[in-house]
């Protein structure tokens, strides 16, 4: 009988390099945190003095408030637009590209502006019908709505950009699902519901998330609507009235983090909810039913 071989003795492999990165990144990172610390220009007096001020926290919930409308107005007309785009009917195809054409080819900042100077433009709103008989009349010019346009400027320019991830989430579904839903009787609205859009939620979620993202930033330019209630607006206000701007600033920078982190971790779960079914590696909590289910196979024998 042959002898039974040695067992092989694994060395790990010895990685000095990576080491050496850490303790670089490690001191340098010290090093900036320190000269921070100390640097007076940075004035952290001011900045925990300002950290939590009613009017900071009331301008990071108007900007909550911004930018959760805005985009939810952009979800809904995106996907609209992303439908009219996938449209057999050449008229709706046409007005999907024109919209999503200008949208996307004029910056956000011009966009704002206009809504800003719309009361001038136009100064009364006819509500009725047209050249028959107008049921009301709105004044635009005494109508103090700077909030309500710049949701309307913010997320028509979003609109833009969400119909293009909608419309590549809706075509990443292989048409064989919609032709099966179809064959077993479903209607439109059950085969896009059911079938469809659950399928491109994986694809329309992670792109998605990071236009939230980008859109809490670009509440920073509806000053130009104008509105100065939300949060950079705000700092910059009372930076100009006690002339320190750079803790203002660090102020204003710690809750978008705040808020952007939030968001993220939203983010997270939704990708993980539609996930489902994607991947064959077990989620923890599916771990434990299946190794519950077995157990209580294995007492049942």
């Amino acid at each position: 009988m042959a002898a039974e071989p040695a067992p092989i003795r694994a060395v790990p492999l010895r990685r000095p390099g990576r080491w050496a990165a850490a303790v670089i990144i490690v001191v340098l990172f010290a090093l900036f945190v320190y000269g921070a610390a100390t640097n007076e220009a940075y004035g952290w007096g001011t900045y925990g003095r300002y950290l939590f001020d009613e009017r900071i926290s009331s301008a990071a919930w108007n900007t909550v408030q911004l930018t959760v409308l805005s985009m939810a107005l952009a979800v809904v007309l995106g996907v609209v637009l992303a439908v009219m785009r996938l449209s057999p009917n050449p008229v709706l195809r046409g007005s999907s590209w024109l919209f999503v054409w200008f949208f996307r080819g004029t910056p956000v900042y011009v966009q704002l502006v206009f809504w800003g100077l719309f009361p001038a433009i136009y100064k009364r709103l006819d509500v009725g019908i047209p050249f028959v008989y107008q049921f009301t009349h709105i004044d635009l010019q005494d109508l103090n709505a700077a909030f309500v346009f710049a949701i309307v400027g913010l997320g028509l320019n979003e609109a833009a950009y969400m119909a293009e991830i909608v419309r590549a989430g809706i075509s990443s579904v292989n048409e064989g699902q919609t032709e099966a839903s179809i064959a077993l009787g479903m209607t439109w609205w059950q085969t896009m519901r059911r079938t469809v859009l659950p399928q491109a939620m994986r694809v329309i979620i992670p792109p998605t998330g990071n236009e939230l993202i980008g859109m809490l930033k670009t509440t920073s330019l509806v000053s130009a609507v104008p509105y100065t209630l939300e949060l950079y607006g705000r700092q910059r206000d009372i930076a100009g009235v006690i002339f320190e701007p750079i803790p203002l600033l660090l102020v204003a920078a710690t809750w978008y983090l705040a808020i952007t982190s939030v968001l993220m971790i939203g983010q997270h779960f939704l990708e993980r909810h539609f996930s489902k079914g994607a991947s064959r590696t077990l989620t923890p909590r599916q771990r434990r039913a299946l190794e519950r289910e077995q157990a209580e196979a294995t007492g049942a024998h």
